[in-house]
């Protein structure tokens, strides 16, 4: 399926571009800003103290992988707040699509393989997962509304699977090199 269709004057239904301009767009944005809410209490809170108890290789994973995390739901609000200021009227759809450009929704996270994985706390896994999730619906939504890739690079695929990049990466994370 693929998220169209057509009425009797041929031209197809856009049926993301009908719940983002819609009173239908208000529970996708209430459950992205409620996760980017839900994820800074537990990497605020209960995150802290997870975090203390993990062996240095899961807790170099951990900060690694937090940085996505936020970054990620940083990039999902900036689309939602975006698409909320069009539905209101308080921007245009092609401002909406001007500024959009900066936003980009292809924050990979580690592999699920990745050395501490098994060690991450449960909840913050289910953080990751639902981001992810989230990130999926709203990258497929800007797709059929404005364009395949509009305003993003290539895209990397969910779970990035070089053991020896990820490594690097997490070496690189935990000596502050970029």
């Amino acid at each position: 399926m693929t998220g169209r269709l057509s009425m009797g004057s041929g031209q197809p239904i856009k049926l993301a571009e009908r719940r983002v301009f819609s009173d239908s767009f208000k529970p996708l944005y209430n459950e992205g800003m409620s996760l980017v809410e839900r994820a800074a209490e537990y990497l605020d809170g209960p995150g802290r103290v997870e975090a203390r108890k993990l062996s240095r290789m899961a807790a170099t994973l951990y900060a690694a992988e937090s940085m996505r995390l936020t970054t990620r739901l940083m990039q999902i609000a900036s689309w939602l707040l975006l698409q909320r200021a069009a539905n209101s009227g308080e921007m245009t759809r092609d401002q909406v699509a001007s500024e959009k450009s900066k936003v980009r929704l292809d924050t990979a996270s580690a592999p699920d393989n990745a050395i501490g994985w098994n060690e991450l706390p449960e909840a913050f896994l289910a953080l990751v997962n639902n981001s992810l999730s989230l990130q999926n619906l709203v990258r497929l939504m800007d797709e059929e509304i404005y364009g395949r890739n509009a305003g993003m690079t290539d895209m990397p695929p969910p779970r990035r699977s070089n053991p020896v990049s990820d490594q690097i990466s997490l070496l690189n994370t935990a000596f502050a090199r970029g």
